[in-house]
């Protein structure tokens, strides 16, 4: 029996031996489609093959493709753990043909495979075809021998693909496994076609056509293949079960999860150890490809994804974090196959065990209140949409966990309801997903890339070039010329400008000609290769055709130059420090700062930061030389050089490398990297974290200055040192004595002032005046900037003196009033002090407070409307008692 990791390997080796180029998965992240929110099928990576906008170096490609389906169109998570083939994480292999091959030569290939290389029975295989699609069905009756009953026509949407409202199309062809007359259900097409005898296993899609907006097409001049078969379904069939979570993969992460929780693998937690299985593989995937559980876009789908998996592991009775020590089982099956577990598995480890921890308080707390909210429903009544909403806001629940977690239950949930109590919430805040960041296809940008080709950069050895003006484009349109003031995008043939990207700014500087200026204030990368300058004509017309200077600022560059060396080093210095788990989640860099993003759970002490910069000036000190090379990537992270988790690399990649490492064997810091760089490490100059918080769950920002920058914050702080020590009137190195003294001592006084204010403020009632209102004795009180927090202590203080039974405080820091209101037991049946706080806050210009009806505390901006909130307190008095 063929395993999961041989049927692959045996895919990819058979479409090899047939000229196809084995491409590696690309990241679950797109990074050529801002509309996806993950990669969902083979073909992603390759969509702009397929649409002309890119060529690549072969026409036959064959690929074994991470997929998740757990977000937006495809969404298969509520139905995942309860069926034999539902997944959130699955593979899809597939062969392509870019204008190659087409129908006949697919339709051998994959019959050839599956008959003759895996072994399946001819007789236990039918197909579809489009109702309309001859070719097709007679192609399946001359290459497999299928008779017309094997062959059945689709005349729905289900067997015609197409890729959007526009663009190449064309009929599919699916091949099925009938798993015999003793399994329930029809074939394809057939009214009870969802049951489990015949399973879909192959999907060839022909595209033939370009469809037009109005439903015109046209034949494409180079039709082309894109096929899909899931692996984990195959591997059913060929390991002979009629179940996914039967296959080998999967068996040995649901016996993990047993042997973890000590529950039973066929018992009553069956589902759950399938929910969990599952979850593992598209969690740790995920965060391989640079995704973090977040509050929106894909790091919430992911958070979705953990959490579920967090629920199943606690019904198994699970009490402290468990779901990360499931990862070596994962990777010790698919780790081979995936390097980027292998090498994110720190990363992996540390953001599953963070994400638990920080659930698990919320997950008691959140199924108490669902039991109790449960116990007060009838029979079969929904769980109010309110309650759910409390679920997700309060216990961090989200709403497809709480489903889940009413399965079988005999309820569900008012949905219509949770939405409208997060209506407000959505209205205020950014769409739920965030996309890949892009904000649209510039299609001007394709055009160009498709008539002129890449731009050529020469920024690594020059910061002047001539080049030549291949376009000049504004407003989106192309552009005849450009005159004086006019500001203008302008494309080079070949340039020294640096296009923003990878985080580094890009460069500015100027495009002259006799006669001609152009001051250039930006520069972009547009369509993967292109390098755009954005400036304005301050001498001259500028037209296509034309030769300019091109010239890089060159302070501005060596600022960033230095900026983005550091950061280098700076990221080497924290992994070392902190641990394998910190992983560039962003950067930027500018000529005056730099700013660093990285997987940490927590937040990094001054300690640590004091160790982190102190490392990175040691090697800037060192003055090593910065060295740089071209390779593979492959080559470049078997060598150990960092890259980005997410990041598509091409074929080729520029690894940087600075400093010997403490064997001298290799590199300090090695990553592969475009962005232009020091010759020496020296060249840095100095270096100064200034900032370092978090902002996200996981994520911890650096921010730091490097060169000039640093240099002038150095100085700047040893400026303001000496004034403070001259203010003070001690030497520079008796500053930090004298000022504690100052702090203390004035510490001590403020407690004196404190004091004192208690002391009048709590002096007799009778001495301040008690008024009569209504049938209440009330003492009112303005205690100045007495601190918020003590107002409660001594409103009950002066109650208890017996003289007042309402007594009201107010105070004023900053501008902002604090009211308290404490009511003696009697009268709280009359009245109650979280009503009188509520009055005193509105003349305040607050909204109200809230408390007990004997003590009450609130707020409000206008601290200096004291008298008007106590005229409000004795309006409310005046009514009720």
């Amino acid at each position: 029996m063929l395993t999961t990791n041989e049927i692959r390997t045996a895919f990819l080796d058979y479409f090899a031996s047939k000229g196809h180029q084995i491409v590696p998965s690309s990241s679950l992240v797109p990074s050529n489609d801002p509309t996806l929110l993950f990669t969902n099928a083979g073909m992603v990576q390759f969509k702009n093959v397929f649409t002309g906008q890119e060529t690549r170096p072969y026409s036959r490609a064959t690929t074994a493709q991470k997929v998740v389906r757990a977000g937006g169109k495809h969404n298969d998570l509520d139905n995942v753990g309860y069926t034999a083939r539902h997944h959130t994480f699955f593979e899809m292999m597939g062969n392509f043909s870019f204008g190659d091959y087409f129908k006949p030569q697919a339709i051998e290939l994959a019959w050839n495979l599956i008959t003759k290389g895996f072994g399946i029975s001819p007789d236990k295989l039918l197909v579809t075809v489009f109702a309309e699609d001859e070719e097709a069905a007679g192609l399946w009756r001359s290459i497999a021998g299928l008779d017309d009953s094997r062959i059945i026509r689709i005349p729905t949407s289900d067997n015609f693909w197409r890729m959007g409202d526009t663009g190449p199309c064309g009929p599919c062809s699916e091949i099925f496994y009938d798993h015999g007359p003793d399994v329930p259900g029809g074939p394809p097409g057939s009214p009870d076609e969802d049951g489990d005898r015949f399973v879909e296993i192959w999907n060839l899609v022909f595209m033939q056509y370009f469809e037009d907006p109005p439903g015109t097409r046209s034949p494409l001049p180079r039709p082309s293949i894109d096929t899909g078969l899931g692996l984990e379904r195959f591997a059913a069939i060929m390991q002979g079960k009629r179940d996914n979570y039967d296959t080998d993969t999967f068996v040995s992460l649901i016996n993990a999860s047993s042997e973890l929780t000590h529950q039973a693998v066929d018992g009553p937690f069956k589902a759950s150890h399938r929910v969990v299985a599952d979850h593992l593989r598209s969690t740790a995937f995920l965060i391989a490809d640079g995704v973090l559980p977040s509050k929106d876009g894909r790091g919430y789908v992911l958070r979705r994804i953990m959490r579920r998996a967090m629920r199943h592991l606690h019904m198994m009775g699970t009490t402290d974090p468990i779901f990360y020590k499931l990862l070596p089982a994962l990777i010790q099956q698919m780790g081979s196959a995936y390097p980027e577990l292998v090498h994110g598995e720190a990363l992996i480890r540390e953001t599953m065990r963070g994400e638990e921890e920080r659930f698990k308080a919320m997950l008691d707390r959140g199924l108490h209140l669902l039991d109790d909210e449960k116990s007060k429903l009838a029979s079969g009544a929904p769980l109010p949409g309110d309650v759910a909403f409390r679920l997700y806001d309060t216990f961090g629940f989200p709403l497809d966990l709480t489903q889940d977690a009413l399965r079988g239950s005999g309820h569900d949930v008012d949905v219509k309801g949770f939405d409208d109590a997060m209506t407000i919430q959505r209205q205020r805040a950014r769409a739920a997903w965030t996309g890949s960041g892009d904000t649209a296809v510039e299609t001007i940008w394709f055009e160009a890339r498709d008539k002129f080709g890449a731009s050529e950069f020469l920024g690594y050895s020059t910061e002047q070039a001539d080049g030549e003006v291949l376009a000049l484009v504004a407003g989106n349109a192309f552009l005849p010329e450009a005159t004086i003031g006019q500001e203008v995008a302008v494309l080079l043939n070949q340039t020294p400008f640096y296009g923003e990207s990878g985080g580094q700014a890009g460069d500015t500087g100027f495009l002259t000609a006799k006669g001609l200026k152009i001051a250039i204030r930006d520069t972009q990368k547009k369509a993967g290769d292109l390098i755009v300058h954005y400036g304005t004509v301050t001498e001259g017309t500028l037209k296509p055709g034309m030769a300019v200077t091109a010239t890089v600022d060159h302070d501005r560059r060596s600022a960033i130059r230095a900026h983005h060396s550091a950061t280098h080093l700076l990221h080497e210095a924290l992994r070392r420090r902190l641990g394998a788990h910190v992983a560039q989640k962003g950067s930027l860099n500018t000529p005056d700062r730099l700013r660093f993003d990285v997987s940490q759970p927590r937040p990094i002490t001054a300690e640590e930061l004091a160790d982190i910069e102190a490392e990175v000036n040691h090697r800037i000190r060192q003055n090593a030389a910065v060295t740089t090379r071209s390779m593979t990537p492959e080559e470049a992270i078997a060598e150990g050089a960092t890259a980005l988790f997410g990041e598509k690399y091409g074929d080729e990649v520029r690894v940087v490398a600075m400093g010997p490492s403490e064997d001298g064997k290799g590199a300090w810091s090695m990553e592969l990297c475009g962005g232009t760089h020091v010759s020496r490490t020296g060249d840095i100059g100095q270096f100064r974290i200034v900032a370092e918080n978090g902002v996200s769950a996981g994520v911890r920002r650096i921010e730091a200055v490097a060169g000039k920058a640093a240099e002038s914050l150095t100085a700047t702080n040893e400026q303001r040192l000496l004034q403070l020590a001259s203010m003070m009137k001690v030497s520079v190195a008796d500053a930090p004595e004298r000022l504690a003294t100052l702090l203390e001592e004035r510490k001590a006084m403020e407690r004196q002032i404190a004091n004192l204010q208690r002391q009048m403020a709590t002096g007799s009632v009778a001495a301040a005046g008690v008024e009569k209102v209504g049938a209440a004795r009330l003492a009112t009180r303005n205690v100045g900037e007495t601190p918020a927090r003590e107002l409660k202590g001594l409103a009950e203080t002066i109650l208890k003196q017996g003289e007042a039974d309402v007594v009201v405080l107010i105070s004023c820091a900053e501008g902002k009033g604090s009211v308290v209101a404490a009511v003696a037991p009697a009268l709280t049946e009359k009245v109650s002090a979280v009503t009188l706080v509520k009055a005193a806050s509105v003349a305040m210009g607050g909204k109200g407070g809230g408390g007990r009806p004997d003590m009450a505390q609130a707020g409000g901006p206008d601290g200096a409307a004291a008298d008007a909130a106590f005229a409000a307190v004795r309006d409310v008095l005046k009514e009720t008692v």
